[in-house]
């Protein structure tokens, strides 16, 4: 059979990495009965918490899953957020709601990733056709003449190698995978880092009329406030001399959500992370038949929240190619290409290019820069046109209304996006 019809002779596909964006590329996948394996390094699910909003275009591709309503269940529905300045106080409010025309999630549902990570898990363990190996760490891969992977695997036990028809590195920023194919990971990193904390103080008690979810724009240090169920979470940028053991001192961190909203009482600190933040995009997302998504693909600021959403925007492009293919008679190079290039342009076009802006218009020091921009803010806010642009884009609304979900190549979505001016 020729390469381009051959289907799944291969093998089953082989999803290396268990967080969000490999439980969806995985549970999507199951969906379409594509056999499956899911291969993770950590013995146990994973407990990542840092990224924390679903938009309502992942929401509409997560119910289709049948999982969001499992997750609003335990989440926060979020229409409302603030574009602030820590010493004018509020430059802009936002409403998701202005587009409950067009999505039944005019809102950010605010849950914790791992949570998400739970539901797919538990679903998986039972699903035919689906075969989980945590603590599977994938050492090497090659890809065989003629088509299919292989991959190698060190577990407790020794070393092994699995061989499937098609592998998805879903495995991070540090991607094993895209390693192995040699693919170039290009952008930059910022030089301050990015600390992010928790604390069970309700901040809507300290800080009278925040909402649930604030980018807060200073020269000195901007802060990006948000609730979550568990609690509220600050995000601030490091100094530089500032020792990593003493940014996630217990101390420093009480200092610095004194320094946001004093409190007599003080702040118990719940969780805490430091991590350096980058903008970066692989050379392609794909090399024969190995695909990338996710943070293996793209890495991004989170400021917007739409690097989880992208990847899991990424896994089901894939899945249903490899669906079609699966099924018979789909042009494998036609359905690949398409999910690299689309993707590929979301990525650059709408995530890298939004949370740049995004993050640089918070930390904006020069005055004049400063001014134009809490100018433009309030002017889009203002009025109900540009408002509504500006959300369906912040929602990933306009990326998915304009490239669409693993449509087929050739094929364009029946209603595209308008730019946002």
């Amino acid at each position: 059979m020729a390469a381009q019809q051959r289907g799944l002779n291969d093998g089953p596909v082989l999803v290396v990495g268990g967080g969000p964006v490999g439980m969806v590329a995985a549970a999507w996948l199951a969906r379409l009965d594509v056999p499956v394996v899911l291969i993770e390094a950590e013995d146990e699910p994973k407990t990542d918490w840092r990224a924390s909003t679903f938009h309502a275009a992942t929401l509409e591709l997560l119910d289709e899953l049948g999982v969001s309503e499992q997750m609003h269940a335990e989440g926060l529905r979020v229409p409302i957020y603030h574009f602030r300045d820590r010493v004018e106080g509020l430059i802009a409010e936002f409403d998701f709601r202005l587009l409950a025309d067009e999505t039944p999630f005019p809102h950010r549902l605010q849950l914790n990733q791992q949570h998400l990570v739970r539901m797919l898990h538990q679903r998986l363990r039972t699903t035919p056709g689906v075969e989980l190996r945590f603590g599977s760490r994938v050492t090497g891969l090659r890809q065989r003449p003629g088509g299919g992977v292989t991959v190698s695997l060190r577990t407790a036990t020794g070393t092994e190698e699995l061989t499937g028809s098609y592998a998805i590195g879903a495995d991070g920023a540090g991607s094993t995978v895209r390693g192995a194919l040699g693919v170039e990971f290009a952008g930059f990193t910022y030089p301050e880092r990015f600390l992010i904390a928790s604390t069970s103080v309700d901040l809507a008690q300290v800080l009278p009329g925040i909402a649930e979810v604030n980018y807060v724009a200073d020269p000195r240090e901007w802060l990006f406030l948000l609730r979550t169920p568990e609690s509220w979470r600050a995000v601030w940028p490091v100094p530089a001399g500032q020792s990593e053991a003493e940014a996630l001192d217990e101390d420093t961190l009480r200092r610095q959500f004194q320094g946001v909203a004093p409190r007599a009482e003080g702040y118990p600190i719940i969780d805490r992370q430091l991590y350096r933040v980058h903008q970066r995009v692989a050379e392609t997302f794909r090399v024969g038949d190995v695909l990338l998504v996710g943070d293996a693909a793209h890495i991004n600021s989170p400021m917007g929240g739409v690097g989880l959403n992208s990847g899991i925007h990424d896994a089901v492009d894939l899945a249903r190619r490899i669906g079609r293919i699966a099924a018979g008679g789909a042009d494998v190079d036609a359905e690949l290409d398409a999910f690299a290039e689309r993707r590929h342009r979301v990525a650059v076009e709408y995530v890298q290019a939004d949370t740049q802006r995004n993050t640089e218009r918070l930390m904006e020091t020069d005055e004049t820069r400063r001014r134009a921009a809490h100018d433009e803010m309030r002017t889009i806010a203002a009025d109900p046109v540009r408002a509504r642009a500006y959300m369906r884009r912040a929602s990933l609304l306009e990326s998915v209304r304009r490239f669409g979900i693993g449509l087929p190549p050739g094929s364009t979505p029946e209603h595209a996006g308008t730019r946002v001016p």
